[in-house]
């Protein structure tokens, strides 16, 4: 995600591309599944990656993040290549050109915004960081102009404008002078390179699945990546695995089977079943998902700014998510 939210990258997708899902690629179960049964996998799905926070924070407290972030996508590459192979008779071998994009997908997607993700989440609160991160889809809406052509309408301006104050404010902590004062340190700039990394993974995502299916491209990302932080994580104390406290061993398997795969599979289901925007509008429950399980599990504090960001945070992506959808 998401952690982490991984299947954001829709938001630089026009409406038409909806069809590229398809149903054999994610497993949707061809009209057995309710629409009710659709609605609570979103929210479900919404739930895990806003528990990735929690779990990162648990963690990143007892585990290097070069080490925490191969286990997961360990457990995460072994669970989604079963998947793949069961969905996808025959998956479309990527070559060329598709390898060399495969592979920054795993060094941005994958290896950096995790071990990024884990140095933050060491350093700041659960919460703060989901508010942060939320803003991934504001990031990908912008570089979609950039790179894509992609055009801004007044929606999508709005809300950039209004997710953007919202991450302001929590990172500023509802304070101008925290500038000054040390507010702002390594941790918030951590979480602010997992936007950027999640911005480039999206992006090159989207010239990937010209080719790959979504599943295909986050396996074989997702296998990259793991690869790539594999001599990383040996320096980093893997071979004292065996020391690890039985906690950062479930926040592994959390992070890696509910957050990554049955989060994206699920979201691409819904996808799959309701659309693009309609499904992405889940995405706005992660935040405060996250929040609220802070709160309760962690005792983090709930603060004004901390409600107030999280509310413009959650409008703002919603109405970029609109303004996608219409342009």
């Amino acid at each position: 995600m998401q952690g982490d939210g991984q299947a954001r990258r829709v938001m630089v997708k026009r409406p038409v591309a909806a069809p590229t899902v398809k149903c054999h690629v994610t497993g949707t179960p061809r009209g057995r599944d309710s629409m009710a049964a659709t609605y609570l996998k979103l929210l479900l799905m919404a739930f895990f990656w806003g528990g990735t926070f929690i779990t990162g924070r648990v963690l990143a407290q007892s585990v290097g993040p070069f080490s925490g972030a191969f286990l997961r996508f360990a457990v995460a590459s072994v669970c989604l290549t079963a998947i793949m192979l069961k969905m996808e008779r025959h998956p479309v071998r990527p070559t060329g050109r598709h390898l060399a994009l495969l592979l920054l997908m795993g060094l941005t997607g994958i290896f950096a915004y995790n071990v990024l993700f884990l140095k933050g989440l060491k350093l700041i609160e659960a919460g703060r960081a989901s508010i942060i991160i939320a803003n991934n889809p504001i990031g990908i809406a912008l570089m979609a102009v950039v790179f894509f052509g992609e055009r801004l309408n007044i929606l999508k301006v709005a809300g950039i404008l209004v997710s953007v104050a919202g991450a302001i404010i929590v990172i500023m902590r509802g304070e101008a002078s925290a500038l000054l004062t040390g507010g702002f340190g390594r941790g918030e700039l951590y979480i602010l390179g997992c936007v950027a990394s999640w911005v480039a993974y999206s992006l090159l995502g989207k010239l990937v699945m010209s080719r790959l299916s979504p599943l295909a491209a986050v396996t074989f990302s997702s296998a990259a990546g793991t690869l790539c932080l594999f001599p990383a994580a040996l320096m980093d104390g893997l071979l004292d695995a065996d020391s690890y406290p039985l906690a950062a061993w479930g926040s592994i398997v959390y992070l890696g089977f509910f957050g990554t795969v049955l989060g994206f599979v699920w979201y691409y289901q819904g996808i799959q079943r309701i659309g693009p925007v309609r499904a992405g509008l889940f995405i706005n429950f992660v935040p405060v998902f996250a929040v609220l399980l802070s709160v309760l599990l962690l005792g983090e504090p709930l603060t004004l700014s901390l409600v107030a960001g999280a509310a413009l945070v959650c409008t703002g992506v919603c109405l970029t998510t609109l303004g996608a959808y219409r342009s």
